[in-house]
């Protein structure tokens, strides 16, 4: 049985959706949570299990892709070639990731997760075989990377709704900001192991360790207790299930908005281990050591990102499209810095607005749907999330080798500023709120109100 929550949380009444089932309802922390109260979800057993797991998984992963993608690089000397491994990868999620969806209501989680576990393990050992005999082509990676991604279809909406079944609803919101604190962790050490490992003893041995770390995964899967999983019943299958998925995300603003920001912030803004790429080949000139360093930088204000995320107090609409306007402005002024340094520094600020943005969207659409569908609704906001990435990261690797790499990291961050700013706009008329500027009030100088009439 899970532990109580902490005292200091107060969650507003069930909603009544359009299927006749309650929604999950959203939780509104009134005061500050104790530290010891942070990572408040790693009490459940299960749930521990399977983080020390994923730590593992994630820093292996994390060191394939950036072997990955600074193995092609040196291939094929061209930024569109890394930019068309990372459509490869994510393409098959923009076009099957409601299927997935379907699939992850319709059947037992973790058995998909255990397959498709062994199957990322057999593919990273195939490309580590071909990194490590010299028989490795551009096109060998554009392979695993397609299959690896059609891996993912399944895989993705199977693990976000998992996790629900791990520490049950109460523990939801802590438990997604954790995984989102284990996962930037790992990606600040993974990126950093990646460049010692490329300069050391080259790219084979990344993708070796990520095999191994997906059989760790496999293990901890086997070594949950079933009788503590909150585990969901499974939706029958019946015509129409992935039309019912698409009217229910559109018909809640706490999920169409989120993922109308996703779909900018995936196409401009997440690829932007590609744009790094460029950055530390073609300006900065730092090879694959600085390649890892910038990545690992990202992923440290992430980290930041991460654990504020576990401390948020409330969990609002307009906060979330807040953060991923942020996280684009980071982005411009990135593309203006003078010198390493300043890119460096923020390389780390737009790491935390990013994850403050995609934890906080993340929690929003899976706490704004029921159980019964919560896995179609996630197969589309992950659709939008990585779908997005494929149609981005080939447009800003062109742009990046073609323009200029600070011309394209200035789209990059530029569209969704603006459509965050939009957004923001159009949410505060349907809202009535104004923005309340007050230089005496030193703790909230600036605020969102509602207006007189509104009130």
């Amino acid at each position: 049985m899970a532990p109580p929550p902490p005292s200091s949380a107060t969650v507003s009444q069930p909603v009544i959706d359009s299927a006749s089932s309650e929604t999950q309802p959203i939780a509104v922390v009134s005061e500050r949570l104790p530290w010891k109260h942070t990572f408040i979800s790693l009490k459940v057993p299960n749930f521990r299990i399977f983080a020390i797991g994923h730590f593992v998984a994630v820093i292996a992963i994390w060191m394939q892709r950036i072997a990955q993608d600074w193995m092609v690089l040196e291939l094929s000397g061209s930024v569109t070639a890394v930019g068309i491994t990372v459509a490869l990868q994510f393409m098959p999620s923009l076009l099957l990731g409601p299927w997935g969806g379907m699939m992850a209501d319709r059947f037992a989680k973790r058995k998909i997760l255990i397959v498709c576990q062994c199957m990322a393990g057999v593919l990273a050992a195939a490309l580590a075989v071909l990194a490590l005999t010299g028989a490795v082509q551009v096109w060998h990676v554009y392979v695993i990377a397609l299959v690896l991604g059609l891996v993912t279809v399944l895989d993705q909406p199977a693990r976000q709704v998992f996790v629900n079944e791990l520490v049950g609803p109460k523990y939801l919101r802590n438990a997604i900001s954790v995984n989102s604190t284990t996962f930037q962790l790992g990606g600040l050490i993974g990126p950093a192991l990646a460049g010692l490992m490329l300069t050391a003893v080259g790219a084979g041995w990344a993708f070796a360790a990520n095999a191994l770390a997906c059989c760790s995964t496999v293990a901890m899967l086997l070594l949950l207790r079933k009788d503590q999983l909150f585990v969901s019943t499974p939706a029958p299958k019946k015509k129409g299930m992935l039309r019912e998925g698409l009217q229910y995300a559109l018909s809640k603003p706490t999920i169409y908005w989120p993922w109308l920001m996703a779909g900018f912030i995936a196409v401009f803004a997440m690829s932007l281990p590609v744009l790094l790429a460029a950055f530390a080949d073609h300006v900065f000139d730092v090879g694959a050591g600085g390649y890892g360093l910038l990545n690992a930088l990202v992923a440290l204000g992430a980290l930041c990102g991460a654990v504020a995320s576990t401390r948020r107090r409330q969990l609002r609409l307009r906060s979330v499209v807040f953060c991923a306007g942020m996280y684009g402005l980071m982005l411009c002024l990135a593309a203006f810095a003078p010198s390493m340094l300043w890119f460096s520094v923020v390389m780390v600020l737009s790491g935390f607005w990013c994850l403050m943005f995609l934890t906080g969207s993340n929690q929003l659409v899976q706490i704004s749907s029921n159980m019964g569908i919560r896995g179609r609704v996630m197969s589309l906001y992950i659709m939008v999330l990585i779908g997005g990435q494929a149609i981005g990261g080939p447009m800003l690797g062109w742009i990046a080798e073609h323009v200029d790499p600070h011309v394209a990291l200035l789209v990059s961050g530029g569209v969704p500023a603006l459509a965050a700013l939009t957004v923001g706009v159009v949410l505060a008329r349907k809202g009535a709120l104004k923005l309340r500027v007050d230089l005496k009030d030193r703790r909230h100088p600036v605020r969102i109100v509602n207006r007189p009439a509104a009130a």
